[in-house]
């Protein structure tokens, strides 16, 4: 792809063209070395462009109803004439790399609607199912003019912390039967929260009446992330679209929070000093496995790390001291 075509694409997604916008987000997804210096031109170019959307995080274990919300929420935000894109993290197949990309067909009513672009991705495996390049994704997103962008987790291992560190503000869906607030705590997800909504209130009020109060005192036993900002657990049925309104002007009030005492922007900077530690991180090791001396090495010692006579540390050594021996070709 010349410079030309670059700019072509970059005029294209600018101008509001959905095939650009899915064809942008095909290069920076691509796994291709030779993809990334073009797909690093298209995000510098269009960098001016970005920054001005809503970015919405959200999660919740499998179950909970997430595309049903997400339909319900993004919905009403269409009928509010907000233009809405949604990244869905779609789980990938350990042994053969493919997904099920069905978020997609879920939010039947949502994918008709021209405000809105929905975009399922693999997870490829990466951190806790959240794509590699969401960030790029999300970006894109925002330079297209969308407004509000959501990214939905996989809900399941780290996901809920990486997508944490790319969005304003975290959603956690739960059910009305979640259980002890303290488990709840126990899997480091409540302090992640910028929001809490119960779902599916409507099949029974008593329990999500009961789960609601259970996170209210789990709250409490947690350090505010923010001095500016309490955390507060709503009631919903996405399927009836009860409590939707209130959901939204509750996010609408925490980025209100965020922005006007400057929290917005430091958050957004730490996030990308993290993104780009991460990629520096992911760059070091394709280097390191790319290395002709620790590639015809490693087979031995992994080996003898599975037998217990090599220990990860000394192994891990070993590999490190082969890598910083062998001679730079660049």
């Amino acid at each position: 792809m010349s410079a030309a075509s670059i700019e072509a694409l970059a005029e294209g997604l600018r101008a509001g063209q959905r095939r650009a916008l899915a064809q942008a987000i095909t290069l920076v997804e691509s796994t291709r070395a030779a993809d990334r210096p073009r797909a690093e031109a298209l995000l510098s170019r269009l960098a001016p462009y970005t920054g001005r959307a809503v970015r919405l995080g959200i999660s919740g274990v499998p179950g909970v109803g997430k595309s049903t919300f997400i339909e319900a929420l993004g919905m009403h935000l269409v009928g509010r004439g907000h233009r809405l894109a949604v990244l869905a993290i779609d789980p990938s197949s350990q042994r053969t790399g493919g997904s099920i990309l069905g978020d997609k067909t879920r939010m039947e009513l949502l994918s008709r609607e021209p405000a809105a672009f929905i975009r399922p991705s693999p997870s490829g495996g990466s951190l806790g199912g959240v794509a590699s390049r969401t960030r790029e994704s999300l970006l894109l997103c925002e330079a297209a003019g969308y407004d509000v962008i959501f990214v939905e987790t996989v809900g399941v291992g780290q996901s809920e912390t990486a997508v944490a560190g790319m969005v304003d503000s975290f959603l956690l869906l739960q059910l009305p039967n979640a259980g002890d607030e303290l488990q709840a705590l126990k899997k480091g997800v409540v302090e992640l929260a910028d929001l809490i909504v119960i779902n599916k209130a409507d099949g029974n009020p008593q329990a999500a009446a009961l789960a609601k109060s259970q996170f209210e005192v789990a709250l409490h036993l947690l350090t505010p992330a923010s001095p500016n900002w309490s955390v507060p657990v709503l009631t919903c049925s996405a399927l009836r679209g009860d409590g939707i309104d209130a959901i939204w002007q509750t996010v609408q009030r925490h980025h209100r929070a965020l922005g006007d005492s400057g929290e917005l922007a430091d958050k957004r900077a730490r996030q990308a000093v993290a993104w780009l530690w991460t990629l520096i991180g992911e760059a070091l090791q394709q280097d390191f496995r790319a290395n002709p001396a620790v590639a015809a090495a490693l087979d031995g010692v992994l080996g003898k790390v599975i037998a217990g006579r090599l220990t990860p540390t000394a192994a891990s050594r070993r590999l490190l001291e082969l890598h910083h021996r062998a001679p730079r070709t660049h």
